[in-house]
């Protein structure tokens, strides 16, 4: 009888080639790479060849790494590392290249400037191609968990107690590592050194925040203003089950024929309001053009926010809040109406725009839903800078795919 016996060595010969199959999603993930202009990313590679120290890694094999491992709904550095190791497909990727996961965890949110321009550069090629019109875009917002705790904010007194403390301990560990010769003791000493002045680090950070906090605080009430000493800039937020927890506002603006992400943007308010006009800012920003359409839920209807859009050309589709008074007609104009918004009371009573506006949910909340697929639960990076980069990758994984559909459902050209 033959038995298992896995002690045994053997040897596979192969070359990494042919490790994957001609149509994997890894090689696709590869060849949108291979397509992008890099040129920002890599003039930031301080690494000189012929000089001392490590040669960098090629910017391309971590953008492919984290592309295919988002699409895949890996978030963790450290799971990405592991899989570098083990998985096949990422083994393809890295083509015989070591990475580790300090390394994953920094580039993933240190280029987020250059990830905007990458998906401005994708989208806009598929523009060029006549793939997408971006005559309809629809906004939504997508509440995503922090990394912090509830139990991390603090009110302004506590934070400077601990400020306090965090200083002398600072400078006790200092005078010990100083005056302690032994090289492992001053090992453990530097490396508590490091702790305390991180810790202190965030409290100055939370006391930077506490203004803001306290501004929104009734009069009387603003010393129960909290901020985390976790994370700063995260937010407490009325999440999609009714809870309440520490979070950050995730903004995509997509177009509603192809779902393509045209926009990307992050805030820690609890609601929407003001955010149409940032957006579609940025969209004239990114691309020379705005929509001549735009969809949005209640929350992002304010009047001055309809009006702003109204005047610089685009048409606003958002219910119209339902009137106290049942017997009113909630699209008649009302008193103190300008002209912009009672046009646009009128217009949402009409059964084309309550056609249109059924594109939204099918648009926008789709393509939350498929990010929440993807692993959009929860941020594992801390303050707005880093959680925009990981909305980037998102939406950048996303077109990806999308864009791969389009160019195959396209005719083709003799």
């Amino acid at each position: 009888m033959l038995s298992a016996n896995r002690q045994q060595v053997t040897f596979l010969p192969t070359d990494l080639e042919s490790i994957l199959p001609e149509k994997h999603g890894a090689r696709a993930v590869w060849g949108f790479v291979e397509g992008l202009n890099l040129e920002r990313i890599y003039g930031k590679i301080q690494a000189v060849e012929g000089e001392a120290g490590r040669p960098a890694i090629d910017p391309k094999i971590l953008i492919a790494l984290w592309l295919y491992a988002t699409l895949q709904g890996v978030g963790s550095a450290r799971a990405l590392a592991q899989l570098c190791e083990m998985h096949r497909a990422y083994q393809w990727i890295c083509g015989g290249v070591r990475v580790n996961y300090h390394t994953l965890a920094d580039f993933r949110v240190a280029h987020a400037e250059e990830l905007g321009q990458i998906l401005t550069d994708s989208a806009a090629a598929l523009m060029a191609q006549g793939l997408v019109k971006m005559k309809r875009v629809a906004q939504d917002g997508v509440r995503v968990r922090a990394s912090a705790g509830a139990a991390s904010f603090r009110r302004k007194r506590t934070l400077e107690e601990y400020r306090q403390q965090a200083a002398e301990q600072v400078s006790k560990l200092r005078a010990e590592l100083e005056a302690d010769p032994g090289a492992t003791t001053r090992r453990q000493a530097a490396a508590k050194k490091r702790a305390a002045e991180d810790r202190q680090k965030r409290i100055e950070e939370a006391l930077k925040h506490m203004p803001e906090m306290e501004e929104k605080r009734k009069a009387g009430e603003k010393d129960q203003a909290r901020v985390s000493t976790t994370d700063a800039e995260a937010r407490v937020m009325k999440m999609a089950d009714g809870g309440f927890r520490p979070a950050y506002n995730g903004q995509f603006a997509t177009d509603t024929d192809t779902q393509v992400i045209v926009g990307v943007e992050v805030s820690n308010s609890g609601n929407d309001a003001g955010q149409m006009p940032t957006m579609m800012d940025q969209i004239q920003e990114r691309y020379g053009r705005r929509p001549k359409e735009i969809l949005v839920d209640g929350g992002f209807g304010r009047r001055k926010d309809i009006e702003a859009a109204t005047e610089k050309g685009s048409t606003v589709y958002a219910p119209v809040m339902k009137p106290l008074d049942s017997g009113r007609d909630p699209h008649a104009p009302m008193a103190g109406d300008s002209e912009t918004i009672a046009a646009w009371r009128a217009r949402m009573g009409t059964e084309q725009a309550k056609r249109i506006y059924k594109e939204r949910a099918a648009t926008a909340e789709c393509v939350n839903a498929i990010s929440r697929n993807r692993g959009l639960q929860q941020f594992r990076v801390r303050g707005i800078k880093k959680v925009r980069a990981v909305l980037l990758w998102f939406a950048l994984a996303h077109n990806l795919i999308r864009g791969l559909q389009l160019c195959l459902a396209a005719p083709a050209t003799s």
